[in-house]
């Protein structure tokens, strides 16, 4: 067991190391920012829930096709404590791994990554451009529509709500507060 727990500075020179493309770089602060958020309000370390959100696709760039598991190996060669990893690789359950999320973490972070996506591909094809001025009823809209951000997994999303106890409307505007937290870092602040 480490010592010291992981900074968010050597969390990001971690990512950096492990992935040069700005759109996940922009992806991993947007889930880092909505984890922010929802520590936050639920009165928990938004530093750690940060750190997690930040690294949970550490080695998707490099290692697609092992996706959550070198993250695994790469998080244990770097000493990082086991519920770090654990609430990293639980954002993949049911489909890079079969790590369960249990805790209020882990269950967040299941819940919000697809739909951080959802809401940033939401946003840019709005008239601003922007989650500043967007609301939920903006990506809603957009729900039902598979061919829209057609990557997106919206089973995941639903079962990560159903599994936090929230609906998918409070759940959704949960990330785009979160999101507007970051706006600016994300390329999501638009022309407002």
């Amino acid at each position: 067991m480490p010592i010291n727990l992981p900074t968010r500075d050597a969390a990001l020179e971690l990512f950096r190391k492990y992935n040069k493309s700005e759109s996940l770089y922009r992806h991993a602060l947007a889930v880092e920012g909505v984890m922010k958020y929802m520590a936050s309000k639920s009165g928990e370390d938004g530093d750690k829930w940060g750190i997690i959100g930040l690294i949970h696709d550490l080695d998707y760039e490099m290692y697609p096709e092992q996706h959550c598991k070198m993250t695994k190996k790469i998080l244990e060669e770097n000493e990082w404590p086991e519920d770090y990893i654990r609430a990293v690789l639980s954002h993949g359950w049911g489909l890079a791994t079969d790590v369960e999320p249990v805790t209020r973490l882990e269950k967040t972070i299941y819940a919000i990554d697809e739909l951080t996506g959802l809401v940033a591909t939401s946003a840019l094809v709005r008239p601003s451009r922007s989650v500043l001025d967007m609301e939920t009823r903006s990506v809603k809209k957009k729900w039902n529509d598979k061919k829209f951000a057609a990557g997106v997994n919206r089973s995941v999303i639903e079962k990560g709500a159903a599994m936090l106890g929230v609906s998918l409307d409070d759940l959704i505007t949960d990330c785009i507060m979160g999101m507007r937290d970051v706006a600016g870092e994300i390329g999501l602040k638009g022309n407002i």
